[in-house]
C-alpha cells in the first residue's frame, strides 16, 4: 500500500508522507483529516526546552521514548548572558545527562540537524517555529510547542491535521545581487504574514534545480514567517548529490502527484525580482531596495538560522573584499554552526573577508542566535 500511495497521482507531498508514516500506508489521509504521526526525531532548544522538561516531569514519565532520537540544543543564548539563562542551561544539561539524549551547544539547531541528521522521508518535530527548514531536503519537519514536545518525548508520536497545500512555481534566473532570501521575502510580501497559515508550501518549477541546498534551506526556514506548517523542496539530483557528500541515506523520496489538489497556486519569475527589504512593522511590509533608497545603516547583521551558512559568508566575502566597513555602521556576523565557523576561519586566513574579525559580546544579540559572533 505504501508504494501505491507514493505513486498516487492525486496526492500532495503532505498527504503522501502523512499517509505512509501515520498508518504504515494502510490508509490515505487527505487534507483536513487528523492523523497520529510517529516521530523519527525530536528537537528542543534552550528557549523551549526548559518548559518541555517541566511538563515532561509533571506527566510523571520517568524515561523518554528513545534518547537517540532526541536533541536538546543550546543555541539562542550561547554562552549564557545572565544568571537566569545560565540556570536554564544547567537544567537542560542535567536533563540530557539523566535521560541520555543528545546535547548540542554552539550550533543553531536547524543547521546542526541539516548538517548531521535529517534525511528525506523523515518526520521531525521541533520546539522551534523554524523547524520547517528541513523541508528543504524532502522531510516532514514542523514546529510545535513545549508541551507538545513533552508529549513527543513521552510517547514518540503526535497528532497532526493534514495541511492543505500551496504550490509555488518558480521560473527564470536570479539577477546579480538577488538571492534566496529575496525569493521568500517576495513571496511573503505577496501572501501576507498569515497567507500560508497551517499550509504546506511546495516549491516547484524549472528554477528549483538552480537553487543550492543552502538556498533551499533559507527559503524553507523563513517560510514560517507566513505561518506555514511545512515548506517543501522535493528530492532531486541536487539533494541526492548533497547526501552523497555527507554520507547519509534518505528513508524514502516523496513526490506530489501531477494531479494533486492545491488550495492556491502562485507563479514567481525570478528574473523580475530585485533585492527585497522587510518592514519596519511586520513581514508583510515588503519593498524593493530601490524603493528604500540610500538609507543610512546603523547595523548590518548577517547570520541566524536563515542566512548564516557558508554560502552566505562567501557572498559577504566577495562584497567586502578590498573594502572597509563604513564609519558609523556596525557589521556583525554569526555563523550558523561550528562547522560553518571553522570554514569561515579558512576564509579569514586566506584574506577573503578581513583580518580584523574580533569576538563580539553575544549578550546584545542573544535573541539573534549568537553562535561565535564575529564583528567587522
Amino acid at each position: 500500500m505504501s508504494q501505491a500511495i507514493l505513486n498516487d497521482d492525486s496526492l500532495t507531498f503532505a498527504e503522501k508522507i502523512i499517509s505512509i508514516k501515520a498508518d504504515g500506508g494502510r490508509k490515505i489521509h487527505h487534507a483536513g483529516e487528523i492523523a497520529v504521526l510517529p516521530a523519527d526525531m525530536a528537537m528542543a532548544q534552550d528557549s523551549t526546552g526548559p518548559l518541555a522538561i517541566k511538563v515532561f516531569r509533571e506527566m510523571g514519565v520517568e524515561k523518554v521514548w528513545d534518547p537517540k532520537r532526541i536533541h536538546l540544543v543550546i543555541d539562542h543564548s550561547f554562552p549564557a548572558p545572565d544568571e537566569k539563562v545560565a540556570n536554564l542551561h544547567i537544567l537542560i544539561r542535567e536533563f540530557a545527562k539523566q535521560q541520555g539524549v543528545r546535547l548540542v551547544e554552539g550550533s543553531i539547531s536547524h543547521q546542526h540537524l541539516l548538517e548531521n541528521h535529517v534525511v528525506p522521508g523523515m518526520v521531525l518535530f521541533g520546539a522551534d517555529s523554524h523547524t520547517c527548514q528541513a523541508g528543504a531536503i524532502g522531510a516532514f519537519a514542523t514546529g510545535i510547542g513545549s508541551s507538545e514536545m513533552a508529549a513527543v518525548w513521552a510517547s514518540g508520536k503526535l497528532w497532526v491535521r493534514v495541511p492543505e497545500s500551496i504550490k509555488i512555481n518558480i521560473t527564470g534566473q536570479l539577477k546579480k545581487g538577488v538571492y534566496a532570501r529575496d525569493i521568500i521575502t517576495h513571496f511573503i510580501g505577496m501572501v501576507g504574514e498569515d497567507g500560508g497559515n497551517y499550509k504546506s508550501l511546495e516549491w516547484k518549477g524549472p528554477a528549483v534545480k538552480n537553487l543550492s541546498i543552502a538556498s533551499r534551506a533559507c527559503i524553507s526556514n523563513n517560510s514560517m514567517e507566513c505561518g506555514c506548517k511545512l515548506s517543501i523542496f522535493e528530492v532531486d539530483p541536487a539533494t541526492q548529490d548533497y547526501f552523497k557528500t555527507v554520507n547519509r541515506k534518505g528513508m524514502f523520496e516523496v513526490h506530489a502527484g501531477p494531479k494533486a489538489h492545491y488550495k492556491e497556486e502562485y507563479d514567481i519569475d525570478l528574473g523580475t525580482l530585485e533585492p527585497q527589504v522587510w518592514g519596519p512593522g511586520n513581514e508583510s511590509k515588503v519593498r524593493t531596495a530601490s524603493e528604500v533608497g540610500d538609507a543610512h545603516l546603523d547595523e548590518v547583521f548577517i547570520g541566524s538560522s536563515t542566512n548564516g551558512r557558508y554560502e552566505d559568508l562567501q557572498v559577504v566575502g566577495k562584497i567586502l573584499k578590498g573594502h572597509k566597513i563604513m564609519a558609523g555602521t556596525r557589521c556583525i556576523i554569526t555563523p550558523a554552526s561550528r562547522n560553518v565557523f571553522e570554514r569561515a576561519v579558512c576564509l579569514l586566513l586566506h584574506g577573503t573577508i578581513r583580518d580584523e574579525w574580533v569576538p563580539h559580546p553575544p549578550r546584545s544579540i542573544s535573541r539573534l542566535q549568537p553562535q561565535r559572533p564575529l564583528r567587522l
